[in-house]
């Protein structure tokens, strides 16, 4: 077995759909060309995933090949860019092209498959991966989030206590709370992602939706997806396609 097959089952162990982020891209990429005749060229890229440096580090090279990344997401991925940073997306499409948004939260899993911490480079001991989202769910644990109080100090974060808080009993009597956590930040982002994007006017033809929990590997382990939906709107026609079952295999 070589290293990547050990590292790929260490997060298997978790998240028994996930594969390697540039396997993730190049799905992505024949998909699109299958189904819409799109080049790479054709698809203008933007995230919704943590500001985080390990996502920018493990960031896979061949999604560079379309236009973009534009940045959406600020702390664990919520799209903290708003309609502002959708609509000046949204400009930037190449004609009849179309829009590719990937968002996700993250988790980081070790090679020995511990949930919530990485080892990153230059570092000789685990890191927390998401912190922010770690320390809400600390907060939430101990019973520490207010209700409706965001500090605009630390606005990102507070509003990621906000979400964890709706759904304190969910998590809290989870299995695993911090991968419950990460679920319930998913479906809080795909939510606002579906808001932004209905009210956004696109140049594009086609507008596609990419959910996934993003999982981080240690330094050498590179990064996975465990994809969630991946849904296609052709903007001509009004019909939507949901490509996940072809994309998955």
């Amino acid at each position: 077995m070589t290293d990547a097959d050990r590292h790929l089952a260490a997060v298997r162990r978790h998240y028994p759909d996930a594969h390697s982020t540039t396997e993730s891209v190049e799905r992505h990429l024949d998909l699109f060309h299958a189904c819409f005749g799109l080049r790479t060229e054709d698809v203008l890229l933007a995230d919704s995933i943590c500001a985080d440096d390990v996502n920018s580090i493990e960031y896979p090279k061949r999604a560079f090949e379309m236009p973009g990344p534009f940045k959406l997401g600020g702390l664990d991925g919520f799209p903290f860019a708003g309609l502002t940073g959708m609509a000046a997306f949204a400009a930037h499409v190449p004609d009849d092209g179309a829009v590719f948004v990937y968002h996700a939260p993250h988790i980081g899993i070790g090679k020995d498959g511990t949930v919530g911490t990485i080892l990153r480079v230059g570092q000789h001991a685990p890191s927390g991966c998401c912190g922010a989202c770690r320390a809400a769910l600390a907060k939430l644990q101990a019973g520490q989030i207010q209700p409706g109080v965001i500090d605009e100090l630390d606005y990102q974060q507070h509003t990621l206590e906000q979400i964890l808080w709706r759904q304190g009993a969910r998590i809290t009597g989870a299995a695993h709370p911090l991968m419950e956590a990460t679920e319930v930040i998913g479906e809080a982002i795909t939510e606002r992602i579906d808001l932004l994007a209905s009210r956004t006017s696109y140049r594009a033809r086609y507008v596609i939706l990419s959910g996934a929990v993003l999982i981080n590997g240690d330094h050498d382990m590179g990064s996975f997806t465990a994809p969630r939906r991946l849904i296609a709107k052709d903007l001509r026609t009004g019909t939507v396609q949901d490509l996940l079952p072809r994309y998955a295999r």
